[in-house]
């Protein structure tokens, strides 16, 4: 009989691509889904659904029950956010809850998915590797914050309570089925709109979304307890990612501005923000980030899981084909 694995964030980007890495290796997949969330990017998966909140934990107790194994993938992931509590609340003290009840439900690994936002980008530039752990006061902007605290939470669970969990860093994950979209996928989206007609001299680590979740279900059964695994793809600037959009969807390349004069405007973004509550594309944390490179390293993955990543491009050119297939881009 396949192993029950429990998936928290199975119905958002990430986690349904996790869901169907873990069918395709055999295993019955078990998601916890909040009432009213849509499923439509699990369509056609056979997907047991379980109710529940990360906030909940005798809903997460129900969904572990009778599972061999847990991935927790669900995050509030959001560059800026009206109520930073609130992501505290979900991406610290709701891994807490999943973590307590993998073990009191006795579930014999635990896969937590975290994210290179835990790690301190070097400042030469140079890809970072698991060795270089940020502490959470040194993290840039809520998200990170949140994120590095959970790990450090993670961690000490390892070392006091015997969790038996694997935590496995995400660089940043791109591809088809991004609904909400998240934050990368928002900004290809808008530059294949051709909205995004300038852009700032950064880059990041990019990878198709369906490899960072094989790699996941990898580190089911060839993870290091404990310890931190990078799943990353290309180390890419931001200009080529912007261009390569750009030639898919028929729009000029973008010129590239220095950051000193975005700042106002990055103030003036966040005040309409907090007016209207919804996300803005410029914001004082981005620009923070955008001070460095964040290359990573996903060598030891290779090492150890087998992990392996396709061309970056593969990636660009499934999200932006699956933003035209939905209608959010014209044909």
């Amino acid at each position: 009989m396949a192993d029950r694995v429990m998936l928290t964030g199975g119905t958002g980007f990430l986690g349904s691509a996790i869901a169907r890495a873990l069918v395709t290796a055999g295993h019955e997949v078990r998601a916890l889904a909040r009432p009213g969330t849509p499923r439509d990017v699990l369509t056609g998966v056979p997907v047991e659904f379980c109710p529940g909140d990360l906030t909940d934990p005798a809903s997460l107790a129900a969904a572990a029950r009778g599972c061999a194994a847990v991935i927790h993938c669900a995050a509030d992931y959001r560059i800026w956010v009206p109520d930073p509590g609130r992501m505290t609340a979900v991406n610290v003290a709701g891994t807490g809850a999943v973590m307590r009840a993998a073990l009191a439900e006795g579930c014999g690994r635990v896969v937590y998915v975290s994210s290179v936002a835990t790690l301190k980008p070097r400042p030469d530039g140079s890809p970072a590797t698991e060795a270089d752990a940020a502490r959470p006061e040194e993290a840039i902007g809520p998200y990170k914050r949140s994120k590095t605290e959970a790990e450090r939470l993670v961690e000490r669970m390892v070392a006091e309570d015997r969790l038996p969990a694997v935590i496995v860093n995400p660089s940043t994950p791109i591809g088809p089925r991004d609904r909400r979209p998240t934050p990368t996928g928002r900004i290809i989206l808008e530059a294949a709109r051709g909205k995004m007609p300038a852009y700032v001299d950064t880059g990041l680590n990019l990878v198709h979304v369906e490899d960072v979740a094989v790699g996941c279900v990898a580190a089911l059964t060839h993870g290091a307890v404990g310890e931190r695994h990078i799943l990353g793809g290309a180390d890419v600037p931001l200009g080529d990612l912007l261009a390569e959009i750009a030639a898919l969807s028929g729009h000029r390349r973008p010129v590239r501005l220095p950051i000193a004069p975005l700042w106002p405007l990055a103030l003036g973004a966040e005040a309409v923000a907090r007016l209207t509550g919804r996300e803005p594309m410029l914001t004082l944390d981005g620009l923070r980030m955008a001070g460095h490179r964040m290359y990573f390293s996903s060598a030891k993955a290779e090492r150890v899981l087998g992990y392996r990543a396709r061309p970056w491009q593969e990636g660009v050119a499934g999200a932006v084909a699956w933003f035209r297939a939905q209608g959010m881009l014209p044909r």
